[in-house]
């Protein structure tokens, strides 16, 4: 084996066509189409050090010794590239995220992004983007879509694939960060949850798939208006489905968010909110307002910051 020890950073992405709820069976299918960007300016880096001294797995994440969930589903990305590299040789994985954690911001697609990289170049496996992609999603559906950059789709079925590049749109994603805390219901959770109770899931599933066709061809065509619009549809959607099951993300700093940019929209501005499984706001501005908008939207009570990014690039080893 020529590698032993790799690096890799992926960054989180936003589904501005969401997917929420996933396919019954084996191998952690959504449910419905999504359409994603990638985000620069927030990052997971993950090293994966194969050791054959080791008697087990080690993980830590941002310092800390994670719970024996996490620790598993770790294990079971590294069991299948152990299995294609023929190995039986443990590893200590190490990632740190340089924004909140499980708490919204989509740090699960840019950690399993990131540790699919990692783990595939520390044990010798050769490996595409497409298998990287397919290997990440297996453990979060979402984090196929962080191997690669720009503006990227998952079809249920069919792996993550890019379909425009980071300068197809002047797109800009106000991050408005509301909590550092981890979010108390877990994205597999809140969907389980809905699946099961929510009366208006079917309808979800309906609807999701007529929304990406539609932003889908809005994002080729280079409508910006209509991308913002259609992703905020979206996810409002996701969220009232999510809610008639008592799954609630949202906090009063979210409203509070969400009330700005409504009223940044009556102002002329080119401003739309998406949100996924957390109390943060995201809000698809103009590249050219970023810096203005992004000031309005820090000063909104209970937002605790504002992150701006741009359409980012795709993982990669370092």
């Amino acid at each position: 084996m020529s590698a032993r020890v790799a690096t890799a950073v992926a960054h989180p992405n936003i589904a501005l066509a969401k997917y929420w709820g996933k396919k019954d069976g084996e191998g952690n299918v959504p449910a419905v189409p999504s359409l994603s960007v990638t985000l620069g300016g927030l990052a997971t880096t993950t090293t994966v050090s194969v050791d054959a001294g080791l008697a087990h797995d080690h993980f830590s994440l941002g310092g800390h010794v994670t719970s024996d969930a996490e620790r598993e589903r770790v294990r079971e990305l590294l069991d299948r590239v152990r299995a294609r590299a023929g190995s039986k040789d443990f590893a200590a994985v190490t990632s740190v995220n340089d924004f909140p954690t499980a708490s919204g911001l989509a740090s699960s697609a840019s950690g399993f992004a990131a540790l699919a990289l990692a783990a595939l170049r520390a044990y010798g496996v050769s490996s595409s983007e497409a298998d990287a992609a397919d290997l990440a999603r297996a453990s979060s559906a979402s984090a196929g879509r962080s191997i690669f950059g720009g503006y990227v789709e998952l079809v249920p079925g069919e792996p993550a694939r890019p379909v425009a590049p980071v300068d197809q749109l002047p797109l800009r994603v106000l991050v408005c960060v509301t909590s550092e805390a981890a979010k108390s219901t877990s994205s597999r959770s809140g969907m389980n949850a809905t699946k099961a109770r929510s009366p208006y899931y079917a309808a979800w599933v309906q609807s999701a798939e007529k929304n990406f066709k539609e932003l889908r061809a809005a994002l080729l065509s280079r409508d910006l208006e209509a991308v913002g619009a259609l992703a905020e549809q979206s996810a409002l959607a996701m969220h009232a489905s999510a809610l008639a099951a008592g799954v609630v993300y949202f906090s009063g700093a979210t409203l509070e968010a969400y009330r700005e940019v409504q009223q940044l929209r009556q102002q002329g501005f080119f401003a739309f909110a998406t949100m996924d499984a957390g109390p943060h706001v995201k809000v698809l501005v103009h590249e050219r307002d970023a810096d203005v908008l992004a000031k309005r939207l820090d000063a909104v009570p209970g937002v605790l910051r504002v992150i701006v990014a741009a359409p980012g690039a795709g993982a990669s080893i370092v």
